[in-house]
């Protein structure tokens, strides 16, 4: 873990996170006394639950129909 002062801290503070984003931790101080670290934050976990909409969405019957002509003409710019 690596302690920098604040003043160290702004012109290369890309640096910071990279070391950071590498899995350094680093502990920002003020006048000498920690007062933030910055950790790597790691990856984020998505939770993702099949069927979670079941019952909450609704799909037309025609909804693979073919459009009507003018409509198609409509997207098609003529």
């Amino acid at each position: 873990m690596r302690t920098v002062n604040i003043r160290e801290a702004k012109a290369p503070f890309w640096r910071l996170i990279d070391a950071a984003a590498r899995g350094e931790e680093i502990v920002i101080a003020k006048a000498g006394k920690p007062a933030a670290r910055l950790v790597p934050l790691g990856r984020l976990k998505i939770e993702r639950r099949f069927g979670g909409l079941k019952g909450k969405i609704h799909v037309a019957d025609e909804f693979d129909a073919p459009l009507p002509d003018d409509t198609v003409a409509a997207f098609e710019g003529r």
